[in-house]
């Protein structure tokens, strides 16, 4: 039998600890061992747990979910941390990506899109939602300039795969590509990794940042 994923929780909003708890309670394949109320006690219990997953929110008491985040990653390299936001806390994704997060979920996250995250961050993949995705885009400046290197990517790309990456990268979700391409949910999966692994981008930020720069969209 296949043990669960041992997943720590850091938040100091009791009513997300709550939600978030009623939310994973029922998925079997996921087990939240503990619960942080501020960043230090975050760090702490992560050495002490050793997760396989920590949720960890941006904004905490005692040390902030940045600098949890990079404590965590000196301390205990092997966990996966996936940083909780909120909508307009966009600005600390370059930074924690940068830092090591496996990835950035919405806390108003459906249950599959939070559990679809765990189990991808455990998993060693990066994970970003699509609405923080849409976020980090409306901040960046429009794309000026088409690097040969980027449009060389670009032209690896099948026309689906092309559908594909431009739906990403306008922020759309897997469910929501389905539905505008006509097509399974499990192959929109397919072609995301497939678009991945030609572009060489771990998460749909990048993806869409080359989208961008290469004048796809």
């Amino acid at each position: 039998m296949i043990e669960p994923l041992r997943v720590l929780l850091a938040d100091d909003d009791s009513l997300i600890r709550t939600a978030i708890d009623a939310i994973l309670r029922p998925v079997t394949d996921i087990d939240l061992i503990a619960q942080a109320t501020d960043g230090r006690a975050a760090v702490n219990l992560t050495v002490r747990h050793q997760p396989d997953v920590v949720l960890l929110d941006i904004q905490m008491p005692a040390l902030d979910g940045l600098a949890a985040l990079r404590e965590i990653r000196h301390l205990a390299p092997a966990v996966h941390v996936l940083m909780l936001t909120t909508f307009g806390q966009d600005e600390y994704v370059t930074r924690a990506l940068a830092t090591g997060a496996a990835g950035f979920l919405l806390k108003e996250s459906a249950v599959d899109e939070l559990a679809y995250a765990i189990r991808a961050a455990a998993a060693g993949n990066a994970y970003l939602s699509p609405k923080v995705t849409r976020q980090v885009l409306n901040r960046l400046p429009a794309a000026t300039a088409r690097p040969e290197q980027d449009v060389a990517k670009v032209d690896t790309l099948s026309s689906r795969e092309r559908e594909v990456l431009v739906l990403l990268a306008q922020g759309l979700s897997n469910a929501e590509i389905s539905q505008q391409l006509f097509i399974s949910e499990g192959t929109v999966k397919t072609h995301v990794y497939r678009v991945f692994a030609k572009i060489g981008c771990e998460n749909r930020v990048q993806a869409a940042m080359l989208a961008q720069r290469s004048g796809l969209l």
